[in-house]
């Protein structure tokens, strides 16, 4: 060997329900001494309820490695296709929600 730690690769299966993927508008972001959760909603204009469609449970680190790779991947669009426009009057609410730190 030559010290060098070696890569596992993984086979990463998409059912053919998940690649359909689930539309999101709004996420809701809580978190607890040993988790993130993230809630994606799906709201629509004059709609006064709305259900979350998917849920993902993250251990602090995995949230700080999504962070980054979600960063890079921003800065990688952005270079390719220019800068994302911000809509913070969206009268839909904010795409993102900072929910209190609760226990999950």
């Amino acid at each position: 060997m030559n010290g060098k730690p070696s890569k596992q690769q993984i086979n990463i299966e998409v059912t053919d329900d998940v690649a359909q993927g689930i539309y999101s508008n709004l996420a809701i972001i809580n978190h607890s001494v040993s988790e993130f959760v993230i809630d994606f909603v799906s709201i629509m204009p004059g709609v006064p309820k709305a259900k979350v469609r998917s849920r993902i449970i993250l251990t602090p680190q995995h949230a700080k490695k999504f962070l980054r790779a979600l960063q890079e991947n921003v800065r990688r669009f952005e270079t390719t296709h220019g800068t994302i426009k911000e809509y913070n009057d969206s009268p839909q609410g904010p795409p993102i929600s900072f929910g209190p730190a609760g226990e999950a």
